[in-house]
């Protein structure tokens, strides 16, 4: 399988919303008695492995031919079959073909062949033309022709033929041979005119030795297996093997450089340079925001929030509009724009108070930007890059670069409306990313922000009636990632139904509870901690046996992760660094006394960390907890060490304090 290059920016990015593909439900077209080609039989016939019974589909064959015309226009031939193992795989007897007014599609057809042996073809003639669908704020000149394969059964065959015609805007072409399907054969063969030249770079497998018949170079594959989805496991896109391959004429050295991230920076900044134009209405506005402001970063602060609040995420992606910002004029006066066009406004406007920013071109997926593959097609986001005025410190925990030649950059997402400046979304954090200046392109690595950025702080005062019955008040303080997540959840309820989102969040934890009371400060200033209030009472909580009392000191929160008791294939990955602090104060009842309290726990690693201690003084059981989350990936040669630890969280969350009723 290949990739074309229709994954446009900013595609990702509108706050936590991840961009989905639509794989449409049509009516299936009557086809003929069908001529099945010979490849089709051929793959058809093939011997299979083994498969688990999990297994939807298998790719029987995934060739591409690339053909490379002298005056840059490229031709792709793509031929694909599949066989369908289980029902959930007949989506994939619909063909999504994408074009575009500068992309051509010269033919598309199809096959299948059913168990019963039925056969059937469909073609030119039975596609369905479509829009991109995919979000409301998307404008997109990307349209699709579909194919809807008759036939699409369990046991059926599916094929299907379509050839492209292009001229990119960058001379690399991107060749994914791994899926979430196990693959048979696959094959990609590029061909080059004479004098020009090819560079393959490979990630996540071994580079392979092409074969060449004429002008054309080919590398085949053959059981391909299939990526395996597995809880908190890291991107698809950054575990799949892949292989992105440039070609330029051998004369041209700045063709030769395409393939360096330096010339891809330079190409960005090249098509943004125009658009970081002011204009009397963004000096007005920027006067406005910053009107007896004297301290530099509130008057960055101002500027980020308008960028963010007050410019509307809509993406208009025409031709190169799918790469190439809008002007900062443009977005300004419409009040509209996506990622890279934000980033564009909230540059131009920095430039307004005298500070200089830079684009940073990013994936939203962590591991998908690898150092050794300079690819364009690896992007999908922009943010900025705020170099600090001199005499202004930077603050611990920002995310914050050191540039040998800029000094201090603040790394900064106008697009997340949530995530104020000072902030990073945890998506971007231990990630890679293309800084772009006048000068070209650097690779930079993006900081993970320590646990305290991310704070989840817990204080309840309770209290537990004689019948085992407790009741009080808890009030979290949220920080960093735990606030953005929690605003988001609380946000997309109506009023009148945020507090059911405390009520399911008890319901975890709790047996028969009622909520009494909850209220939220600070949801929509996004710049100070958010604070939840709730008042509950849970019957039953404490169980009687006989003159003892059993009462779990952990009500809320879990940390124990049943992750790492699972077999697991790749590493784990969390998605944020982090700290929870959990203080439970209860109030026993009069006329009990202890009998026996959980030992205290203290365990770590280099990843994370945990304490707990329970006391008695007095009436009042006290249970406090910390919790780091040190670092967001765990390599799997280090699984076993942290299935020890999690198992020891999780015995100290079940752990219950006895009281002993004293004796009338």
């Amino acid at each position: 399988m290949t990739i074309r290059w229709f994954s446009r920016l900013c595609k990702a990015a509108n706050s936590v919303a991840v961009a989905s593909f639509l794989v449409l439900s049509l009516p299936v077209h009557a086809g003929s008695k069908a001529n099945i080609p010979g490849w089709m039989r051929e793959a058809a016939s093939a011997q299979l492995p083994a498969y688990s019974a999990e297994t939807d589909a298998v790719k029987l064959l995934d060739e591409q031919i690339t053909t490379i015309a002298t005056n840059g226009e490229v031709t792709t031939f793509n031929r694909v079959a599949y066989k369908i193992l289980r029902p959930s795989g007949k989506d994939l007897g619909n063909v999504h073909v994408p074009f575009t007014p500068e992309t051509k599609i010269n033919f598309i057809r199809g096959w299948s062949i059913t168990a019963k042996g039925d056969e059937y073809q469909v073609g030119e003639k039975d596609a369905i033309e479509t829009n991109w669908m995919n979000d409301a704020a998307d404008y997109s000149d990307v349209r699709y022709k579909v194919l809807v394969l008759p036939g699409r059964e369990v046991g059926s065959i599916v094929g299907y033929e379509y050839e492209q015609r292009e001229r990119p805007y960058f001379q690399q072409d991107m060749w994914l041979f791994q899926s979430f399907y196990p693959v048979l054969k696959s094959r990609f063969t590029i061909s080059v005119p004479p004098g020009w030249e090819f560079k393959d770079t490979w990630t996540n497998h071994l580079s392979l030795t092409p074969t060449r018949v004429g002008d054309n170079i080919t590398w085949e594959l053959q059981n391909v297996p299939p990526i395996e989805h597995e809880d908190d496991m890291p991107s698809s896109r950054s575990i799949a093997g892949r292989m992105v391959i440039s070609y330029y004429p051998a004369n041209s050295a700045n063709s030769r450089t395409q393939a360096t991230w330096n010339a891809l920076g330079l190409w960005y900044a090249s098509l943004a340079a125009d658009r970081l134009v002011t204009s009397p209405d963004i000096k007005s506005r920027v006067a406005a925001l910053t009107s007896g402001l004297t301290d530099p970063v509130a008057k960055m602060r101002a500027l980020s929030a308008f960028a963010q609040r007050d410019i509307r995420y809509v993406a208009v992606e025409i031709g190169i509009g799918g790469w190439q910002p809008h002007a900062a004029g443009d977005v300004f006066r419409n009040r509209f724009g996506d990622c890279k066009d934000k980033a564009t406004l909230l540059n131009t406007m920095l430039k307004e108070i005298g500070v200089d920013a830079y684009y940073v071109v990013v994936n939203t997926e962590r591991g998908v930007v690898r150092d050794e593959v300079p690819s364009v097609g690896s992007f999908n986001h922009v943010i900025s890059a705020i170099k600090l005025p001199a005499g202004v410190l930077a603050e611990d925990g920002q995310p914050i670069i050191e540039h040998p030649k800029l000094g201090k950059l603040l790394l900064f997402d106008p697009t997340h409306d949530m995530v104020p400046l000072g902030q990073l979304p945890y998506y971007l954090q231990a990630n890679k990313g293309l800084l772009v200046t006048p000068d070209g392109g650097e690779l930079i690595r993006m900081p993970l922000l320590k646990p305290d950025t991310n704070r989840l702080l817990r204080v309840a005062n309770l209290e537990l009636t004689p019948e085992g019955t407790l009741l009080g008040e808890v009030q979290e303080l949220r920080s960093g990632y735990y606030a953005a997540e929690t605003r988001a959840r609380l946000l997309s309820e109506q009023v009148m139904d945020r507090a059911q989102v405390v009520d399911r969040y008890l319901a975890s934890f709790l047996g028969q509870f009622k909520l009494e009371k909850a209220s939220v400060a600070n949801l929509t200033t996004y710049d100070k901690d958010l604070v939840l209030i709730f008042r509950f009472e849970a019957t039953g909580y404490a169980k009687l046996a006989g003159n003892l009392l059993l009462i779990r000191p952990r009500v809320l929160g879990e940390k124990a992760m049943d992750e790492f008791e699972r077999k697991r294939k790749y590493p784990v990955e969390f998605r944020h660094a982090g700290h929870h602090t959990d203080t439970f104060t209860i109030k026993v009842p009069p006329g009990y006394q202890l009998d026996e309290l959980p030992d205290p726990v203290t365990i770590s690693n280099d990843f994370v960390e945990y304490d707990s201690k329970v006391q008695l003084s007095g009436n009042l059981l006290t249970y406090t907890r910390n919790y780091r989350i040190k670092d967001v990936f765990i390599p799997i040669n280090r699984f076993e060490e942290m299935r020890t630890f999690y198992r020891q969280v999780a015995a100290d969350e079940r752990n219950s304090a006895v009281l002993r009723k004293d004796a009338q």
